[in-house]
C-alpha cells in the first residue's frame, strides 16, 4: 500500500476531487461529463475517475467545452 504518497499527487481524481478543484457542485461535475463538456471519465467498473493530467490541462485552457468525435 502506498500511504506516504501524497494525495496531490494521484494520476486519478473522483468526481468530487474534480468538483473540489472547480469549486463547483459534484453534480456539476456529472452534468458536465454528461453532455461531454468536459475531459472524458475513465470506468473502472463502477466506478468513475478522471485523469489528473487531463483536467488540469483543461483547466489551464480556461475549461473550455470539449469537441465530441464524431464516429
Amino acid at each position: 500500500m502506498m500511504t506516504d504518497r501524497n494525495a496531490d499527487d494521484a494520476l486519478l481524481l473522483t468526481p468530487t476531487e474534480v468538483a473540489s478543484l472547480l469549486k463547483v457542485s459534484r453534480r456539476h461535475v456529472d452534468r458536465l461529463a454528461g453532455r461531454g463538456a468536459m475531459p472524458a471519465p475513465v470506468r473502472l467498473g463502477t466506478r468513475v475517475r478522471f485523469l489528473r493530467a487531463e483536467i488540469e490541462s483543461w483547466i489551464a485552457s480556461g475549461c473550455p467545452e470539449m469537441e465530441k468525435g464524431t464516429d
